[in-house]
């Protein structure tokens, strides 16, 4: 594994929280592959294709007054073309409107799948899981297929059932 590599990978981590916080969803085009399946628990759905992913993600936020997205602790292992990443997330939603208050905040975690193309590293498989959230459940409001999930994802609970992907990173050791 180079560290070029492993900088590239964590830069394109980085760049999904920028491009999401400034809305500029076409950033996700240096972020995902054309066929991202991304699966957002706290949002309550999955996505299958960087188009819909985009639109949907564009329709979701745009309902916000602001957030910020805070992307931390990144752990890559790449083998060859592919590799696998985790990162732990803070989210600050903002939404004036919202009767009992106008911000949520959230923690939690993303469980990557990551490959070389042509265009460099992009994520081909994210899972996000919520693992703790406090404030107002209003300010998330539901929109499309958007339907949030506000039970939190226990960690070491995915790790024991084998479906934490990083974790896989060390099967052949």
């Amino acid at each position: 594994m180079s560290a070029q590599d492993k900088a590239e990978i964590i830069e394109i981590m980085n760049l999904y929280a920028f491009a999401l916080d400034a809305h500029r969803f076409d950033l996700f085009d240096r972020v995902f592959t054309d066929d991202v399946v991304a699966v957002f628990g706290p949002a309550g759905a999955g996505w299958n294709g960087l188009d819909v992913f985009k639109e949907s993600f564009a329709e979701f936020h745009d309902r916000l007054d602001s957030h910020q997205h805070t992307i931390m602790g990144h752990l890559v292992d790449v083998d060859g073309d592919t590799a696998r990443a985790f990162s732990y997330g803070n989210w600050l939603l903002v939404r004036n409107a919202a009767e009992g208050g106008p911000t949520w905040t959230g923690t939690g975690w993303y469980d990557d799948d990551v490959v070389r193309t042509a265009d460099g590293w992009r994520i081909k498989k994210r899972v996000c899981r919520l693992q703790g959230w406090s404030g107002n459940p209003l300010v998330p409001e539901p929109h499309n297929e958007h339907n949030p999930d506000m039970n939190v994802k226990v960690l070491h609970e995915f790790a024991e059932s084998g479906e934490l992907g990083f974790l896989h990173a060390f099967d052949g050791e």
